[in-house]
């Protein structure tokens, strides 16, 4: 008996081992929510890894600097976002699966073993008949090269989309910044007003008691002051959720305890955008660019997926006591199918990506122009403010204070000077703001600085837990 079964007992022995040497094995990694956010609560602008991340950044732009002893400011916000921002990591992620992805593509397919065994009904002395072939692919075709090809370029648009996704989150980071200066800015005005307004009231009270001005101009010291603390209620409220949405940019948690610096100055640079350039290495075009060669690459695969490729192996059959050995081969015909589905597909997305990067760059070029008459209308509007408004309030408030402590003045006229006052500290906020918004739009619009890390590459392709 152990001799008849001798032939496929063997060829089963040899083969099990072998199909199981290039296997991998699982091993679960289940998630650990409260890990994470004791990890997340515990992150610091003095972690030693983003300070080790902000130097490999500093290496590109060697006049910055990185310290958070006087309070954080817009530029090193910045570096703590692109290190901790969850939507990077995100990205960044998703990178790292097209890189894996491109790491193994164009591998040759596994070999083919087949067997067959057969056993004669009628007992004999070898009543088996076995056979057996190990068939391989040969990729005559080219289809693997082209796959090695449009996974690596699949890959560098990934590492364009993290850069692409750095740049925007640095542009939100900027305009949410000059939103909490604002609001922050507004409340320390106001502040400052509701401190005049108090003491005046106070002391227009006290003249209203003594009879030397009617009570009902105390009362109208008294309303302003009401209303300018509700002022500044309103505004501290606006800076306290302007800076939640800060520190969720920077990925933060809301009570990490650092002192941001506001500033709503941005500088306003006089050169005019370099189109070239822009065009060249703006992260937006470049992600479309590197998304058309993906798209030439697939087409490229999809062209190479019509040709065939040669099946060839050794093959072996024992016949009772007659054994042959012999060569099996077999190569499909691109008659029916040959891929016209997938071409056609490939044919039309590349169009598709071809209109994407044409139109963008159409509307790009024409939102810059726009963006640069804002900028320079909100530089305009900003400068007369302060030098033709500004003045002529401030000018009104002393002169009127003068006159009320020389007893030549009445308290209506200080206090309506005081709300200008107001008004018009708002309304330089505003213009300031309006000014920030618009700059921002406009490096939005150019892109990286060229003395800062390059806008083809991310800031790092690794993910920060």
């Amino acid at each position: 008996m152990t001799t008849r079964y001798a032939h496929p007992m063997l060829l089963l022995g040899l083969t099990l081992p072998t199909m199981l040497v290039g296997c991998q094995t699982y091993q679960p990694r289940p998630l650990k929510p409260s890990e994470h956010i004791e990890a997340w609560l515990a992150r610091s602008v003095e972690d030693t890894s983003l300070l080790a991340f902000v130097e490999s950044l500093d290496e590109h732009t060697p006049h910055s600097s990185f310290d958070t002893s006087d309070g954080i400011d817009l530029h090193e916000a910045e570096r703590v976002a692109l290190f901790y921002n969850p939507d990077l990591r995100l990205a960044r992620l998703q990178a790292g699966v097209d890189a894996a992805d491109a790491e193994h593509a164009g591998l040759w397919d596994d070999p083919a073993l087949d067997l067959d065994a057969l056993r004669l009904t009628d007992d004999g002395n070898d009543p088996w008949i076995v056979g057996g072939s190990l068939s391989f692919t040969i990729p005559i075709s080219g289809r693997l090269r082209a796959e090695r090809q449009r996974a690596d370029a699949n890959a560098r648009a990934a590492l364009a989309r993290v850069a692409e996704a750095e740049w925007n989150t640095r542009i939100e980071l900027r305009h949410a910044w000059h939103e909490w200066s604002a609001a922050h800015l507004r409340a320390q005005r106001t502040r400052a007003l509701l401190e005049s307004i108090t003491t005046l009231a106070q002391s227009t009270a006290k003249l209203a008691e003594a009879g030397e001005i009617p009570a009902t101009q105390a009362v109208l010291f008294e309303i302003e002051r009401v209303s300018r603390q509700q002022t500044l209620s309103r505004h501290t409220a606006n800076a306290m959720l302007a800076q939640q949405r800060l520190m969720a940019l920077m990925g933060l948690s809301p009570d990490v305890g650092i002192t941001l610096t506001p500033s709503i100055s941005p500088d306003h640079s006089e050169q005019q955008p370099e189109i070239d350039r822009i065009i060249e290495q703006h992260p937006k075009l470049i992600r479309l660019r590197d998304e058309y060669a993906v798209s030439e690459a697939t087409l490229l695969r999809e062209i190479r997926a019509q040709y065939p490729d040669l099946t060839i192996g050794p093959a072996y059959e024992s016949d009772r006591s007659d054994s042959r050995i012999g060569l099996v081969a077999g190569i499909p015909l691109p008659i029916l199918n040959s891929n016209k589905q997938g071409i056609a597909r490939a044919r039309a997305e590349r169009e598709l990506a071809r209109g994407a990067y044409e139109t963008t760059l159409e509307t790009h070029l024409s939102t810059l122009s726009s963006a640069q008459d804002l900028a320079e209308i909100s530089r305009l509007l900003r400068i007369e403010l302060e030098t033709t408004l500004a003045p002529l309030v401030d000018k009104q408030l002393q002169d009127a204070q003068q006159l009320l402590e020389l007893g030549e003045s009445d308290a209506l006229v200080l206090l309506e000077s005081l709300r200008h006052a107001g008004l018009t500290a708002d309304e330089l906020i505003d213009a300031r703001l309006q000014e920030a918004r618009a700059i921002t739009e406009l490096e939005s619009h150019i892109g990286p600085s060229t003395d800062g890390t390059p806008s083809d590459e991310p800031a790092t392709s690794e993910v920060h837990e």
